[in-house]
């Protein structure tokens, strides 16, 4: 049987000021979950109330699945479950799951490392604790659990015995990462690049960027925050570490030599990317398996937080190369006949005009083969506010400097870039993600390398799927015949 990840005694007592009534302590969990569906047995099943449905609604499920104790709020009615079933009532069942993870912190010894910007969280998050993992036992945030449910979710997660932890710190207004930063506590910060995110909510980048930054004063004292050299806002940053009396070390893909961790030579491919930097004054050789110079950026970050934390960095810069892109992130597919196969680039999780940049620039290193073609699907960017427009028409150059053959864009805003695309630049617009899919099943043939990208309200995840589906099928059909 797996080792407790909490006793009942260890729980009562994290979350002492919270709970109406005390009840029996003779249990244990091995988890938490706020979902039944992801519940295993053993599981505190933690009932927030939600947009569609309260949590209250699924405890008696929830010990059906085999959950050791419930976190409930006052007034849910106990009628389905049985007596003896294990009920940490509180008032507010998001503040008691805070309590528990401020709690997981305080009895950890693990080195906790924090990461937020606006592009390339859950990235350099993966690519982090993939790396750590070479040197001990990695406690890590699913998905994208980063912000004020999944943060204290993750946190509360946190194995007594684990040796490092790598948390995801977003935002959407300012204060956010500030309140999240006080629960996680890092020894060490990362910041990625900033860019025009939920820029709807800010009145300035600069506004923007000071948000970012609060994760630095959440730093323990003697940590280390790590820091984009080549960002316009590093001096902004920089300083904010001064005002903490906090170390810092910034880190370079553009290859400044007076930043901590430069870039010395790099080779951008198709599918990796091959880098000679220098991480801390070591000199370091490794291969990414993502491509990308946003990809170099991000693994500079990563081998630095790896020096900070003491762990193996021989032994870190080679697992970058066994990361390939996430689900989203950069994942590759190829699909459809063996002899012209379709290159899918899965990019649907998110856009801002930076990680569109991007994904257009490396889309660029996929050289033609045989009649194919380069294809960016381009979805809706959400919340940049008044400037939308022209941030969507800005976006023609980058695909005319990427040389992408078709450009089909998805979405009220996307029609601005549509009609920006210079001449001979072949482009067709579709309202919704159903006529994207459409226009790609009509306009696609062997060869070809497709990229989708958008914000997530653009639902170009499900062209992703669209796609996926329809040359499965092709391939089932031929081997069928």
């Amino acid at each position: 049987m797996a080792e407790a990840l909490w006793h009942g005694s260890d729980v009562i007592a994290a979350l002492d000021t919270h709970l109406l009534a005390t009840p029996a302590a003779d249990w244990q969990a091995q988890g938490l979950a706020i979902d039944t569906r992801e519940l295993n047995t053993g599981d505190i099943f933690v009932a927030l109330p939600g947009e569609r449905a309260h949590g209250h609604d699924y405890v008696a499920r929830a010990f059906d699945e085999g959950a050791a104790a419930a976190l409930v709020g006052a007034d849910f009615k106990a009628d389905d479950v049985s007596e003896n079933a294990v009920l940490l009532r509180v008032d507010n069942v998001l503040a008691a799951l805070e309590a528990l993870a401020r709690a997981a912190r305080k009895r950890s010894r693990a080195h906790i490392i924090a990461i937020t910007g606006s592009v390339g969280k859950t990235g350099t998050k993966a690519s982090l604790a993939a790396a750590l993992m070479k040197s001990g036992k990695v406690h890590a945030a699913e998905r994208s659990f980063n912000n004020h449910i999944g943060v204290p979710l993750t946190l509360a997660r946190l194995p007594e015995d684990a040796e490092f932890g790598v948390f995801e710190l977003g935002m959407n207004h300012a204060g956010e990462i500030a309140a999240l930063v006080d629960m996680v506590c890092p020894h060490c910060a990362i910041i990625t690049t900033i860019a025009a995110a939920h820029i709807e909510n800010f009145d300035s980048m600069a506004s923007l960027a000071a948000a970012k930054a609060e994760i630095l004063g959440g730093i323990e004292a003697g940590g280390t925050a790590i820091l984009p050299f080549d960002s316009e806002y590093f001096d902004m940053l920089a300083a904010t570490t001064k005002q903490h009396e906090i170390n810092m070390l910034s880190f370079s893909a553009d290859g400044r030599s007076d930043a901590d961790s430069h870039v010395e030579r790099a080779k951008l491919h198709e599918a990796c990317s091959c880098v000679t930097a220098n991480i801390c004054a070591q000199t370091v050789t490794y291969k990414i398996g993502a491509p990308g110079i946003h990809q170099v950026a991000n693994s500079l970050a990563v081998l630095s937080a790896v020096h900070v934390a003491g762990a193996d960095l021989a032994l870190a810069a080679l697992s970058i190369a066994e990361q390939d892109g996430l689900a989203g992130r950069g994942a590759r597919y190829r699909l459809g006949e063996d002899d012209a196969p379709v290159t899918l680039i899965d990019e649907s999780y998110n856009a801002n005009p930076t990680s569109m940049a991007a994904a257009l620039e490396t889309l660029s290193l996929t050289p033609r083969k045989g009649q194919g073609r380069r294809i960016a699907v381009l979805g809706d960017m959400a919340e940049l506010g008044d400037g939308a427009a022209q941030l969507h028409g800005d976006l023609a150059d980058k695909a005319d400097a990427a040389d992408i053959d078709l450009v089909i864009t998805c979405g009220a805003l996307m029609q601005n870039l549509h009609k920006a695309l210079p001449r001979g630049r072949l482009g067709l617009h579709a309202d919704n993600h159903q006529d994207a899919l459409s226009i790609l099943r009509r306009e696609l043939r062997g060869d070809d390398v497709v990229m989708v990208k958008g914000s997530n309200t653009s639902r170009m995840g499900l062209v992703v799927d669209g796609l996926i589906d329809m040359l499965s099928e092709t391939r089932h059909q031929k081997e069928a015949r």
